[in-house]
């Protein structure tokens, strides 16, 4: 006769007889993402490095609960504002290349609606993240409750059906068994090379506390590995035709090298062919600045360079990139008869611009058209001609950055960094001016170690994304440090995880540097033939006494260690003391508005201008704009 054996532990019950364990929703979905692992280069590793959250009444009562429990294994960091929760998980993902991912957790109302930008950030990055957000009580019974948004006639429409339009993933939990499908389809998007991004599970607050009967193997140690998909055998034939009949190829490498890791069979596949590679802004760090191929940054924030390779390409391999408009300069950087060839995981990627698709990964795909290239090299000329752009464009990159050329700028303060700076520190930054300057200026010192988000182009990504990163880059490097850098008005939109990084001991290097407001958008008001207005702080007319930020005592007030230089030399001396530091260290200095732009490397870029004004610097301006859109490629 069979005996079953019911063991109490807490207020779990299991019966070994038909193993299954009574759990609530909440605590089943965090014992689940406890048992979920990844294979990382032959280690096993758990996917979900933890999580950050905020707790209200929409998630502290069961969701904290069940948290709690797993606090050793799954560690939660306590945020200061959502939208900042949600851009650290992305920079976690990113540094640890879309294999790991980090939860964040808010509550019902307006705390969830706080992660909707980072969500769309996630979305627009093909970064994965996991949001556990509180939602209004199935039952209803308690309707109107706190923060609840009511639709007359659609009383099931709520805050959280917004998450729909920025995640590739979405559910709403309406019963406990529902999870044991949607846990396992929600991490197969995060993990998916080809669909993730941002998973969003709505959780009723009622339902986080009913229980239910789950089977134990569903709890079961679960090792996960990102798919390789080999492309299509066809499509490789169509790609290899193109690039043994051209005259003048190019590679773009986007960022999806790195997330492939083939960092290794871009540079095979490249010196064996002879072919010039050129950077997207998220490929950047693909190959180091000294290496004979690379050819520079290409677009609307690139080089001389990179764009006088894409502008005369007759084939372009696009390897790992959404091909986006900086990239593109709106379609005007490359010939309008060039043939693109998109070696891509994503089927939606890869036949942009009538593009010879190449769908698989680009690790593979890479090896495959190395294999069978045979003994094809571009010509020796169209290289060398190409490298000596890329030595001119050095030259100016050295000029622009050499201190004391011209006032205080963004350039100046990068070249200092970049001088002292470890090869392995992790540089971030983003939105404003910076990412074109970081792009233009920075010197690639070693693979992977930039981080410039201008996917979404989002402000306040800087100091939060920094923390992310500094979390993930402790799992393994350790000794090494990442620098952020920051203009003041994104420091100004979200700066308290620079409290965050000193109370979780994950030291940051600050770079604040202080233009005087929005700068790099008065600059695209002036360059549209517009007065400057309301973008720097002097041109607010709203404003009768306009006055600066005091960033350093600011800084010190969320401890962390600040002070203010006066030009580029100290700055680099400031850095020594930063990199020495055991704590936050922020640095902060100021920056001229206007001269102290990089005024090279950019190629067109579309933007609407007024085709009727009253003033007619904004009509000259208009006629100018549009003069650049006769290379522009229409769709093809």
């Amino acid at each position: 006769m069979r005996q079953g054996l019911c063991i109490l532990i807490g207020v779990f019950s299991v019966d070994t007889a038909d193993k299954t364990i009574r759990l609530t929703t909440a605590q089943a979905i965090i014992r689940y993402l406890a048992a979920q692992y990844i294979d990382i280069d032959g280690e096993k590793t758990r996917v979900c490095g933890g999580g950050f959250g905020i707790f209200g009444h929409g998630n502290v009562p069961c969701l904290g609960e069940a948290l709690y429990d797993h606090r050793d294994v799954l560690p939660l960091y306590r945020g200061q504002n959502e939208q900042g929760m949600g851009f650290a998980a992305a920079a976690y993902a990113k540094y640890h290349l879309r294999q790991k991912f980090m939860f964040c957790t808010a509550s019902a109302g307006p705390g969830t609606a706080n992660l909707l930008t980072a969500a769309a950030l996630c979305h627009a990055n093909r970064l994965p993240m996991l949001m556990l957000c509180g939602d209004t009580f199935l039952t209803r019974l308690p309707d109107p409750v706190l923060q609840q948004l009511e639709h007359f006639g659609n009383p099931a429409l709520g805050l959280n059906d917004s998450f729909q339009a920025v995640g590739r993933y979405w559910d709403r939990i309406t019963h406990p068994a529902q999870v044991i499908q949607t846990l396992p389809a929600a991490l197969a998007t995060l993990l998916d090379p080809a669909d993730c991004g941002p998973a969003f599970l709505a959780l009723p607050q009622d339902v986080q506390g009913w229980t239910y009967d789950y089977p134990v193997s569903f709890f079961e140690p679960k090792v996960h590995r990102i798919r390789q998909q080999m492309p299509d055998a066809r499509e490789l034939e169509d790609a290899i035709a193109a690039l043994k009949a051209a005259k003048r190829p190019a590679i773009i490498a986007g960022g999806g090298v790195q997330y492939a890791k083939a960092v290794e069979e871009l540079t095979q596949f490249a010196s064996s062919c002879g072919i010039p590679v050129i950077e997207t802004i998220a490929g950047r760090a693909n190959l180091l600045a000294d290496h004979p191929l690379n050819i520079g940054p290409v677009g609307v924030t690139g080089s001389d360079s990179g764009n006088w390779l894409a502008e005369r390409a007759d084939v372009i391999l696009s390897v790992g990139s959404r091909l986006q408009d900086f990239t593109t300069g709106s379609w005007t950087a490359f010939a309008k008869d060039a043939q693109f060839i998109s070696l891509n995981t994503a089927r939606h990627d890869a036949g942009k611009h009538r593009a010879l698709p190449l769908v698989g990964d680009a690790k593979l795909g890479l090896q495959a058209l190395t294999e069978q290239m045979g003994s094809y090299r571009a010509p020796a000329a169209w290289l060398a001609e190409a490298q000596g752009e890329r030595r001119k464009w050095d030259d100016y990159v050295a000029q622009n950055v050499k201190p004391g050329n011209r006032p205080n700028s963004y350039a100046q303060a990068i070249g200092a960094v970049n001088a002292l700076c470890d090869p392995r520190d992790r540089v971030v930054a983003a939105a404003g001016g910076l990412p074109a300057e970081v792009t233009a200026n920075w010197r690639t010192l070693d693979i992977g170690t930039v981080d410039v988000e201008f996917g979404f182009s989002c402000m306040g990504y800087e100091i939060a994304g920094g923390w992310g990163a500094r979390i993930a880059q402790s799992e393994l490097e350790p000794a090494q440090d990442t620098i952020v850098f920051t203009g003041d008005g994104s420091y100004m939109l979200m700066n308290s995880d620079i409290y965050s990084s000193v109370l979780t001991g994950k030291k940051l290097i600050v770079l604040v540097l202080d233009n005087g407001g929005f700068a790099v958008i008065n600059k695209l008001q002036n360059n549209t033939g517009n007065e400057s207005f309301n973008n720097l702080i002097a041109d607010c007319p709203t404003i009768d006494a306009p006055f600066a930020v005091d960033f350093t005592a600011h800084a010190a007030a969320m401890g962390a260690h600040a002070e203010r230089v006066a030009n580029p030399a100290e700055l680099a001396e400031a850095f020594v003391r930063a990199k020495a530091a055991d704590k936050t260290y922020v640095i902060v200095m100021d920056v001229d508005a206007y001269e102290g732009w990089t005024t090279e490397g950019h190629s067109w870029w579309e933007v609407g201008t007024p085709q009727v004004s009253a003033h007619a610097s904004v009509r000259e301006a208009h006629e100018e704009w549009e003069s650049g859109r006769k290379t522009q490629r229409r769709g093809v």
